[in-house]
């Protein structure tokens, strides 16, 4: 969608100051007023900036929350069907690589000119709130660590909390609240949908000075989660194993947002060796999560890494061929696909592994010799990077390793808390991930997706065809999607 520059009208304050905010009020009078154009069409918003969502931020300059309102809500329109009362909220972070984030804004992509994700949702009549929240290199003047787990979390919780707190001035409906994020931002999305109002993290929640409020969400979208970080090793290797060849991603390029670099190879015989023992762990921690399908029937694997589970991610990969065939798309190239009078009848999983090639080395995340991103997530206020596996914290490669809390371990994985009638858990859930993603295992948003079909949540879980790593792609189904939910 094609957009004008975006254009500031008049600035009403031109200064927000956090002592002005700092007893968490909503001030209805300080915002600017700004439009762009989107198809022709002028969507007017207001927008306010730079809201401090805790008393006693640690950083500033991330923990804060932008909110952006159609300005048409304030002239008492509707818009797709909602009033300043009912309108939906949508919270989308900007988190990768579980990196510090600012609060995202409405923009014209530079490369594409095309409108993202927020204004978008303006034009289509959802209240925005985007919060910030501090990441894994995150440090105050006197270099103490300030953003490492469950630091993030954290501070989405502390801006749900806000908008709950605020609900009567702020313009939308805090008990319909939409989370949404790629990659690690996808995760925290799923995990700020898995846990809400969970009483372990209370007590960061106080230390922030966050609002006595709940921190319960009512949908999550999850564009690629980079999430179930402590078995994800041993998932990327349960699907990559014996594939030795692989296109890796330069450590710097971890944050989606930008433009990756990769290194073509071979593993050594020593990774090998490490691949062999992780996948071997895989089957006994999937058979563990008891899953089953729609049907009843058990998802379990093999000591070989096989069985119905396997079968049932397959099918997940020939669905998404079938609907891209449906709609026209030429697969001819994919010899990987068995197309037999229109209908996907097979799929070469091993000639597939091809396809979407290894890009990380084993272990994946929790490297041995801690160089990896979520190494640093795991770290403390004084130590940069730690093991969150017993496999490498056993294994390690560096002198006087250390790992990280299980406590803290446990707050960063939404399976942690999703079970039947679990209280704070979101309703509904949209789960994303590309059949060409090779950031974390096609096993890891399954599992996820599963486990809460099993406990009786509403799932909207489709893997996209031939879809790398990224996220905010086919908008108009989102926000169908979050209207089908929330316009009853």
């Amino acid at each position: 969608m094609k957009i004008n520059t975006l254009v500031t009208l008049s600035a009403i304050a031109v200064s927000l100051s956090v002592s002005a905010q700092n007893d968490l009020t909503f001030n209805q009078n300080i915002y600017t007023e700004n439009s762009a154009k989107v198809n022709g069409q002028t969507v007017e918003f207001r927008a306010y900036e730079g809201i401090p969502y805790v008393k006693n931020p640690v950083d500033s300059k991330f923990q804060t929350l932008n909110i952006y309102v159609p300005e048409g809500y304030f002239k008492n329109h509707t818009i797709s069907g909602y009033t300043i009362q009912t309108a939906p909220i949508f919270l989308p972070n900007g988190v990768g690589g579980y990196m510090p984030s600012r609060p995202l804004t409405p923009k014209i992509d530079e490369h594409s000119h095309s409108a993202n994700a927020l204004l978008l949702a303006l034009q289509h009549g959802y209240v925005v709130a985007s919060p910030g929240a501090r990441g894994r290199t995150s440090q105050n003047s006197k270099g103490v660590y300030t953003g490492k787990a469950p630091a993030a979390i954290v501070d989405l919780k502390a801006a749900v909390r806000y908008l709950h707190f605020n609900d009567k001035s702020i313009p939308g409906d805090a008990n319909k609240i939409i989370s949404n994020g790629t990659s690690a931002g996808g995760a925290l999305s799923a995990l700020l949908g898995a846990s809400g109002d969970q009483d372990i993290y209370d007590t960061y929640l106080e230390q922030l000075g966050a609002a006595p409020a709940s921190d319960k969400i009512y949908a999550v979208s999850a564009f690629c989660p980079i999430t179930d970080l402590d078995h994800a090793d041993a998932a990327y290797e349960w699907q990559f194993n014996g594939y030795n060849d692989y296109k890796k991603m330069d450590i710097s390029m971890l944050d989606y947002h930008i433009q990756r670099k990769e290194t073509k190879g071979t593993l050594t015989k020593d990774q090998q060796i490490v691949s062999d023992a992780l996948a071997s762990q895989f089957p006994g921690y999937l058979n563990g999560l008891k899953l089953h399908d729609s049907n009843g029937n058990p998802l379990t694997l093999d000591k070989n890494g096989n069985g119905s589970f396997k079968k049932y991610v397959i099918s997940l990969i020939q669905d998404s061929a079938q609907s891209a065939l449906d709609n026209n798309r030429d697969l001819s190239q994919f010899k990987w696909l068995t197309i037999t009078d229109g209908k996907v009848t097979n799929i070469d999983f091993d000639k597939y592994r091809t396809y979407a090639i290894r890009a990380k080395l084993p272990p994946a995340f929790d490297a041995l010799d801690l160089s990896a991103g979520e190494n640093e997530l795991f770290g403390n206020a004084s130590t940069n990077a730690m093991h969150f596996t017993a496999y490498s914290s056993k294994n390690s490669s560096t002198d006087n390793s250390a790992t990280a809390a299980a406590n803290v371990v446990y707050m960063m994985n939404p399976l942690s808390f999703i079970q039947p009638d679990q209280q704070g858990i979101a309703p509904h859930w949209r789960i994303r991930v590309g059949t060409n993603d090779r950031d974390t295992s096609l096993a890891i948003s399954a599992i996820l997706a599963t486990r809460l079909e099993n406990s009786d949540y509403d799932v909207n879980y489709h893997l996209t065809w031939d879809r790398p790593h990224s996220g905010d792609y086919n908008l108009d189904a989102l926000f169908s999607w979050i209207d089908s939910i929330s316009q009853n």
